[in-house]
């Protein structure tokens, strides 16, 4: 019997242990495809933690291939297996998790979920106060959890492959562009006022460049080349989100973000008054390796994307309160990216270009996420082509007569 074998010192060796004439300890093994393994240790305390490892693994792997695993656990699984993610990202999986561990439905075996009970489940959520969009990344998550499984035989079929916004409504609000009308409004507001005419040159810059706020945040003056009139745009500063507000510099959201944004005159003059106006201070705060970051604090400290959101906010309710009767669509710094992609598209650039310029991966993002059709640029477009049109049949009958 294999509990009486015993080692050199005398130790009672487990089922599956032995020890080898060169005194090396081993533990043989059926994995989940019934085949035979082994592992080696000079240790039997070592030996011993291996096995648990491999116990462990084995009890998981078993109930996965079964489909027992929870919901939880596959999440779980499905986490740990992303690595070097993005900080951002790793604060929408804690997020996730948190809320998961809380939730009686994460505690059901995944075999048992169906659809039915995945879009219920939605339904749950939304009336429990979460938004759409909050939903939404949840929903996103665990699908994709569920898609490893269903890759891996797990279970047959993924339970959340289905239209979120056939469940609950979309109560997200939408970025819409502000039309050359409104753009005018709102900078002729900001240009006379007290308070914020001082942050005028800022939204020239995000009204002129298209840049995402955190990659604006994270210019230094070596990105800024007058010479050659152009932006390089190669990261972005951020803070850590749920934690010590730590700053940090990420590359760009994707490859294709890395790219140069030409300067017009008005953003030129604009980063020259942002240049001259910088505030002062003894010691330039370094942030992963860089500094001499554009916008500054009133801490010394470089400004982040919720600095820029809140003189965004503050200046948005000062309209309001002042001029109740003309209303603008919402303002934020995304709505000045998606104006400046919509205002590009409606002066005739190719998308390409425009797809560069964006730092977008997909040109499908930036025909239909970024730009924003009007009836007035619709029916400009539209009498054009007519005109032309006209215009060429008259020059036909004049050559023909």
């Amino acid at each position: 019997m294999s509990q009486n074998r015993k080692d050199s010192k005398g130790r009672v060796l487990r089922t599956g242990e032995s020890q080898r004439k060169d005194l090396i300890y081993q533990y043989r093994y059926m994995d989940v495809h019934g085949k035979r393994q082994t592992v080696y240790s000079s240790d039997l305390k070592e030996l011993r933690e291996k096995e648990k490892v491999i116990q462990k693994n084995l009890d998981e792997g078993i109930d996965y291939a079964a489909g027992e695993i929870t919901v939880r656990a596959l999440v779980e699984r499905y986490i740990g297996l992303k690595k070097g993610v993005r900080q951002g990202t790793k604060y929408v999986y804690q997020c996730t998790l948190k809320l998961l561990r809380s939730d009686e439905f994460s505690l059901r075996s995944i075999r048992d979920i169906k659809m039915s009970d995945a879009q219920k489940w939605m339904i749950d959520l939304n009336e429990s106060g979460k938004g759409f969009n909050t939903i939404s990344h949840i929903r996103s998550m665990v699908k994709s959890a569920f898609q490893m499984a269903c890759n891996e035989d797990a279970i047959q079929r993924n339970p959340f492959d289905f239209n979120l916004a056939d469940i609950i409504p979309n109560d997200s609000k939408q970025r819409a562009a502000l039309t050359p009308e409104q753009q005018k409004v709102w900078m002729d507001f900001i240009r006379e006022d007290n308070r914020f005419s001082k942050h005028y040159d800022i939204f020239v810059v995000l009204l002129g460049t298209g840049m995402r706020v955190s990659e604006f945040c994270g210019l230094t003056k070596k990105d800024l080349d007058f010479e050659h009139r152009r932006i390089c745009v190669d990261h972005q500063l951020l803070r850590e989100r749920g934690g010590s507000g730590k700053l940090y510099i990420e590359k760009t959201k994707t490859q294709c973000g890395l790219r140069f944004i030409p300067m017009t005159n008005d953003v030129c003059q604009s980063l020259q008054n942002i240049l001259a106006d910088r505030r002062k201070v003894k010691i330039e705060v370094p942030v992963d390796g860089y500094t001499g970051f554009l916008l500054i604090g009133k801490d010394g400290r470089p400004r982040v994307a919720m600095d820029i959101e809140n003189i965004v906010r503050f200046a948005r309710d000062a309209y309001k309160k002042r001029y109740p009767e003309h209303p603008l669509p919402h303002v934020s710094p995304h709505v000045f990216r998606h104006t400046f992609c919509t205002n590009m598209a409606n002066a005739g650039m190719d998308v390409k270009t425009l797809q560069y310029i964006m730092g977008h991966s997909n040109v499908g993002v930036t025909l239909n996420v970024y730009t924003h059709a009007s009836f007035d640029h619709a029916a400009e477009q539209m009498f054009r082509i007519m005109d032309f049109k006209e215009l060429d049949k008259q020059m036909s009958r004049k050559k023909s007569s």
